[in-house]
């Protein structure tokens, strides 16, 4: 039903919406091609360029266009939300990093192509881990920039929200890895469509778990 209430919102602005998946990888691709400090910066951005695609996600409900400039509305929260946002993704590119170096002895901190060379398991492997690692921390940036939550209760209640409903949280981490392991094999362009499809089917999880109408973002 999450995925459901996704393609209805993605049918709204197919066109928006892959722009904003576009700028989301850009940013990632670009940033890391930055010499010595790319990578980190990257995993400080990039996160909060992705929310632009909740809080269009939030928009597109509420019966508002979908704008490109919500890749930047993030940056402009107050300093807890930004710091909430920032280090949930830093905890699940952690993950990713642990899995990928187990899996493939790999270093993503590494930019140089032979350093983060992934097998087809490894790569599988490594985007099942991220994504089962997203879900206890999957409600942060909603919990901070639609409800304005602490810091610390941000991941309190991700986290309580994850071990309340950790059936329906595999199975959308599962369809995730699949739809992301698809994207990756389409040489990333997919990724431009997969991006925005997992940003509405998260902001529908939330609706539907915490029990909230459209957002004001």
């Amino acid at each position: 039903a999450w995925y459901e209430d996704a393609m209805r919102l993605f049918k709204l602005a197919p066109i928006s919406w892959c722009a904003l998946g576009f700028i989301t990888l850009v940013a990632d691709f670009g940033l890391q091609l930055l010499p010595g400090i790319g990578i980190a910066v990257s995993k400080v951005i990039v996160p909060l360029v992705e929310c632009g695609m909740l809080i269009g996600a939030a928009a597109l409900d509420r019966g508002q266009p979908l704008s490109l400039r919500y890749s930047l509305t993030a940056f402009g929260a107050r300093p807890g939300a930004v710091a909430a946002i920032v280090i949930s993704a830093l905890a699940v590119f952690a993950a990713e990093a642990l899995a990928a170096y187990f899996l493939a002895d790999a270093n993503l901190l590494v930019a140089d192509s032979e350093s983060v060379e992934l097998s087809t398991p490894a790569v599988i492997g490594t985007v099942i881990i991220s994504a089962l690692a997203s879900l206890p921390v999957a409600f942060v940036p909603f919990a901070v920039l639609f409800s304005g939550a602490s810091f610390v209760d941000a991941f309190a209640t991700s986290v309580r929200a994850f071990a309340l409903n950790l059936a329906p949280l595999l199975i959308f981490a599962a369809l995730a890895a699949v739809l992301v392991a698809l994207g990756l094999m389409l040489l990333g362009v997919g990724l431009i469509a997969v991006f925005p499809l997992l940003s509405a089917a998260s902001y529908a999880a939330w609706k539907d778990i915490f029990a909230v109408s459209a957002v004001n973002a």
